[in-house]
Parts: structure tokens; sequence; C-alpha cells
């Protein structure tokens, strides 16, 4: 069989494990040891104007981010629709109510005309959003600008999912940024990895010193175990924090090359009919953590469906599109505002192999797949 073409694959270049040792030979694996001030030091330079608190997943960032905005039992929170279910979930753990909005075309985040309609509409409603969740979807980042525009029209806090974003920017500064809190991925996909982790950033010092504390189980600073709130086991470990530390030193490499993998299939899928890729608008700089693809059926003659099944039988990774929350069997039941948007995304699209690592003989062989679709068809 041949040789398997992962999704989006980690790659390592040797400080990591360097770090990881220094950590063994310490004794410090948990959640102490100076990698974890270290990366949250050197990650903050990187933003300039926010401070970060590194945590174990980007789940628990956003989690961390709801209760500092004190969202609670049957507050409505507006969710993109079109991400993946870790953007909403903590919504629901603090017994909140996600309320979905549709994608517009240009970068299939959040639309921000439908996000004012739905803020309108739930006002009528007697029952105005406490919070916005935006995302900034495979690294492209959403239109800021007007949401934030909104956002202060309505002073609704705003928490920017960048968990795809890392080293994306939008006007020149970079994902993340843009809300009350951010929210960032390090999992083991991601344009640099921590294996497990994320962090919450915010420009506001006491929101991050909170968020530390409640990642560490609320614990007071005394000599005995005391506590006065309800914590939680986010933090970060001292061996993630030392191969995220590592990874980091590396990350404009790593996203230069996502980006020319992205160019190269650009250029290698031009006379595709059928097929369009993902362009960044004026002023946007993606990351293109994950280089996607939309299939005109009509044009081409195959779905998303049978690319998917035709990369599987060469052993080449390859997925879906995120199927938008509002369609999911666990968030049927909660309002959607939208049209199709985000749907068509899902039924039309694909994520192709992205690894920074793709070498030519790895595009040439996935792009070989594709035309062999089209030929197929003529049969």
């Amino acid at each position: 069989m041949n040789t398997q073409v992962l999704l989006s694959a980690p790659v390592f270049d040797g400080k990591e494990q360097m770090n990881i040792q220094k950590a063994l030979d310490k004794g410090f694996i948990a959640t102490n040891g100076s990698f974890i001030s270290k990366f949250e030091q050197k990650f903050s330079q990187r933003l300039k104007t926010h401070q970060i608190t590194a945590v174990n997943s980007g789940t628990s960032a956003i989690h961390l981010s709801l209760i500092q905005l004190g969202i609670g039992l049957g507050d409505e929170v507006i969710c993109q629709s079109f991400t993946f279910c870790a953007s909403a979930n903590p919504i629901t753990y603090l017994g909140a109510i996600p309320i979905f909005v549709d994608s517009e075309k240009d970068t299939w985040n959040i639309c921000p005309v439908i996000l004012e309609d739905t803020i309108m509409s739930r006002i009528s409603k007697g029952k105005k959003p406490k919070a916005i969740i935006t995302v900034d979807l495979f690294g492209m980042p959403a239109k800021h600008h007007e949401i934030l525009a909104i956002s202060k029209k309505y002073n609704i806090p705003v928490i920017e999912d960048a968990a795809e974003a890392v080293g994306s920017l939008y006007h020149g500064k970079s994902c993340g940024i843009f809300g009350e809190y951010g929210v960032f991925s390090f999992n083991g996909n991601k344009i640099i990895t921590t294996g497990g982790g994320g962090a919450v950033i915010s420009s506001n010092v006491g929101a991050i010193s909170k968020a530390r504390y409640l990642s560490t189980q609320a614990r007071e600073d005394t000599h005995y175990y005391e506590h006065y709130e309800i914590g939680y086991n986010y933090r970060m470990n001292n061996l993630s924090a030392g191969i995220g530390l590592a990874q980091f030193e590396n990350l404009d490499r790593k996203v230069n090359k996502r980006r020319a993998v992205f160019d190269a299939y650009r250029e290698m899928l031009k006379d595709f009919e059928g097929i369009s890729l993902l362009e960044e608008p004026d002023d946007v700089f993606c990351n293109r953590w994950l280089t996607t693809i939309l299939i005109d059926p009509k044009k081409t003659g195959f779905d998303n469906e049978d690319l998917r099944l035709a990369f599987q039988k060469q052993n080449i990774e390859s997925r879906f599109l995120w199927k938008p929350l509002h369609m999911q069997p666990v968030f049927l039941d909660f309002p959607y505002y939208g049209g199709n948007i985000s749907s068509s995304l899902f039924y039309q699209g694909i994520c192709l192999p992205s690894s920074e690592n793709l070498s030519i003989d790895d595009l040439t062989r996935i792009v070989s797949v594709i035309s062999k679709q089209y030929k197929h068809v003529l049969k």
C-alpha cells in the first residue's frame, strides 16, 4: 500500500525532545515548571498587547472566557454555526443557550449582517445575548472590524476563537486580539502543537490572572489547600509547554510552508473546472492551516464524498469541512439564524492534506487522485 499522507501532521525539529528531557531531569512534568511561563512570555511578546494563560485545550480557554464574562444558566450566547463543536460546547457547560448564526461567502466566518439581525431579533424577544463567539475558520480571519462595531453598538462582548489561526493577521494585527478574550489551540494537528493545549488571552491583566487562578483549581496562595471558588484542572503542563516553546521558535517558517502548500495547490488545480479555493480578502494574511476546496458536482461530475473515498483508497487522509452546528443532532433544539451558506459549504467542501512537510511528490500524488476523478466520470 502507498505510504499514508496525513491531513495535518506535526513536524518536530529537535528542540522539543531536548526540552522534554530537561523537564524530566528536573522532575517538573505537571502544572509547574519554567517552560510554562516561558511559553506564555514568548506568546505574549508575539501578540504585543495581550497577556496569556496557557491551558490544556482551546475548549478550556473558551470555558474560562465565558465564566469571566459572567455567563450562566439561561443566558444566550451567539456562536458561529460553521465551526467545530468545541466553539459551542462550553456554552452548554454553563447552562447557557447557544444561538447559531450563518456564515458569509468571503471568509466563511460569521456574517456581520445576520449577526446584527440576530441580536435585534433576540432583543425583541426580551432576551439580549450576553456574548458573541466568532471563529477564524481554517486560519482565515473573520470580518473583525464589522463585528466589533456591532459588538460596541449593542454592548455585547466578543470571544474570538482563533484556535485555527495562530500566525494569521487581520489588518496587520494578530488574530486572537480582537475580542474581550481570544482563544488558541495547540492540538496535535495545529500550526504549532503542544500535543494537547490551548491559551486564553486578553488585554485585561486582571482577567488573565483570574483565568490562571481558575485553571489551577482556584487554589489560594497558602501553604495548605484552600479554595473560595470552584476551579478547574485546566492548566497546561510543563512537558507540553516545553514542546510548544520549541515549536514557537519556528512559527513563521511553519506558516510560510503551509502557505506554500496552498499556493502549490492553487497552481496545480487552476485548470480543474468546478474546483475553487478560498482566497484572502484585502488586508488579510491567512496561515493556511488547512487548504480547502469546494467542488461543484454539476461541473466536475463528482462530489466531495466521491473524492474522499478516492483519497481513502490511496491512503490519503482528507475530511469534509465542518458540519454546521445547527445541523448537529445535539444542537437541533437551539435557535439558528441565516440561510444555507454554511450548509452548502459542508456539502461541497473538503480539506486537502496540508502538512508543512508535504513534498512535491506528495502534492502530485494528491492532485492526480483528483484528476483521475474527472477521467473516471468520462468513462
